[in-house]
Protein backbone atom coordinates (compact mmCIF):
# COMPACT_ATOMS: atom_id res chain seq x y z
CA UNK A 1 0.00 0.00 0.00
CA UNK A 2 1.22 3.31 -1.04
CA UNK A 3 1.26 6.43 1.63
CA UNK A 4 -1.39 8.19 -0.89
CA UNK A 5 -3.51 4.94 -0.12
CA UNK A 6 -3.09 5.07 3.42
CA UNK A 7 -3.61 8.60 3.79
CA UNK A 8 -6.76 8.40 1.88
CA UNK A 9 -7.86 5.28 4.62
CA UNK A 10 -7.01 7.86 7.24
CA UNK A 11 -9.32 10.63 5.70
CA UNK A 12 -11.78 8.23 5.47
CA UNK A 13 -11.65 6.92 8.62
CA UNK A 14 -12.52 10.52 9.82
CA UNK A 15 -15.26 11.69 7.91
CA UNK A 16 -16.59 8.49 9.21
CA UNK A 17 -16.30 9.99 12.50
CA UNK A 18 -20.12 11.56 13.68
CA UNK A 19 -20.05 15.51 12.69
CA UNK A 20 -22.01 15.76 16.23
CA UNK A 21 -18.16 15.01 17.95
CA UNK A 22 -16.18 16.63 14.44
CA UNK A 23 -18.14 19.81 15.51
CA UNK A 24 -16.59 19.11 19.44
CA UNK A 25 -13.00 19.08 17.84
CA UNK A 26 -11.02 22.02 18.80
CA UNK A 27 -7.38 23.18 18.15
CA UNK A 28 -5.88 19.50 17.02
CA UNK A 29 -4.38 18.28 13.31
CA UNK A 30 -3.91 14.95 12.25
CA UNK A 31 -1.18 13.79 10.53
CA UNK A 32 0.07 10.13 9.07
CA UNK A 33 3.71 9.17 9.67
CA UNK A 34 5.53 6.40 8.36
CA UNK A 35 6.65 5.23 11.99
CA UNK A 36 6.42 6.39 15.31
CA UNK A 37 9.17 7.72 17.51
CA UNK A 38 12.06 5.76 18.65
CA UNK A 39 11.43 2.98 21.37
CA UNK A 40 7.72 2.84 20.46
CA UNK A 41 8.27 0.40 16.98
CA UNK A 42 4.55 -1.41 17.52
CA UNK A 43 2.74 2.09 18.11
CA UNK A 44 -0.20 2.40 16.30
CA UNK A 45 -0.93 5.76 16.76
CA UNK A 46 -0.73 8.91 19.32
CA UNK A 47 -2.01 11.48 20.60
CA UNK A 48 -0.03 14.12 21.93
CA UNK A 49 -1.64 17.49 23.59
CA UNK A 50 -4.65 18.70 26.55
CA UNK A 51 -7.62 16.68 26.42
CA UNK A 52 -10.78 19.09 25.95
CA UNK A 53 -11.87 17.73 29.59
CA UNK A 54 -8.23 18.94 31.06
CA UNK A 55 -8.31 22.66 28.98
CA UNK A 56 -9.42 25.78 31.26
CA UNK A 57 -9.11 29.33 30.81
CA UNK A 58 -5.57 29.30 30.64
CA UNK A 59 -5.39 27.52 27.31
CA UNK A 60 -5.48 30.32 24.57
CA UNK A 61 -3.29 30.02 22.30
CA UNK A 62 -1.96 26.67 22.80
CA UNK A 63 -0.38 25.22 19.82
CA UNK A 64 -2.70 22.44 18.31
CA UNK A 65 -2.74 19.04 19.48
CA UNK A 66 -1.15 16.10 17.17
CA UNK A 67 -2.93 12.63 16.16
CA UNK A 68 -0.57 10.75 14.41
CA UNK A 69 -1.27 7.52 12.92
CA UNK A 70 1.71 5.25 11.97
CA UNK A 71 1.58 3.41 8.50
CA UNK A 72 4.40 1.29 8.96
CA UNK A 73 3.18 -0.52 12.07
CA UNK A 74 -0.08 -0.79 11.12
CA UNK A 75 1.12 -2.22 7.73
CA UNK A 76 3.13 -4.65 9.81
CA UNK A 77 0.10 -5.68 12.15
CA UNK A 78 -1.91 -6.67 9.04
CA UNK A 79 1.27 -8.86 7.14
CA UNK A 80 1.23 -10.62 10.35
CA UNK A 81 -2.22 -11.72 11.25
CA UNK A 82 -2.61 -12.66 7.39
CA UNK A 83 -4.84 -9.73 6.62
CA UNK A 84 -5.57 -8.24 3.56
CA UNK A 85 -7.08 -4.16 2.39
CA UNK A 86 -10.03 -4.85 4.63
CA UNK A 87 -7.86 -5.16 7.66
CA UNK A 88 -6.00 -2.52 7.05
CA UNK A 89 -9.28 -0.43 6.84
CA UNK A 90 -10.17 -1.52 10.25
CA UNK A 91 -7.11 -1.10 12.20
CA UNK A 92 -7.08 2.59 10.64
CA UNK A 93 -10.70 3.43 11.98
CA UNK A 94 -9.94 1.98 15.10
CA UNK A 95 -6.68 4.17 15.27
CA UNK A 96 -8.42 7.55 14.67
CA UNK A 97 -10.96 6.56 16.89
CA UNK A 98 -8.79 5.57 19.76
CA UNK A 99 -6.75 8.86 19.16
CA UNK A 100 -9.69 10.95 18.52
CA UNK A 101 -11.12 9.65 22.05
CA UNK A 102 -7.84 10.58 23.93
CA UNK A 103 -8.30 13.98 22.37
CA UNK A 104 -12.01 14.04 23.91
CA UNK A 105 -10.08 12.94 27.46
CA UNK A 106 -11.22 9.36 27.02
CA UNK A 107 -8.37 7.12 28.95
CA UNK A 108 -6.99 4.11 27.54
CA UNK A 109 -9.01 1.43 29.91
CA UNK A 110 -11.99 2.55 28.94
CA UNK A 111 -10.90 2.83 25.34
CA UNK A 112 -10.08 -1.13 25.61
CA UNK A 113 -13.34 -2.09 27.21
CA UNK A 114 -15.48 -0.50 24.56
CA UNK A 115 -13.57 -2.38 21.86
CA UNK A 116 -10.85 0.32 21.01
CA UNK A 117 -7.71 -0.94 22.53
Amino acid sequence: MTREEFEELVSEALDRIPPELTRLMDNVAVFVEEEPPVGSPELLGLYEGIPLTERGEWYAGALPDRISVYMGPTLRLVEREGGDRELVVEEVEITVVHEIAHHFGIDDERLHALGYG
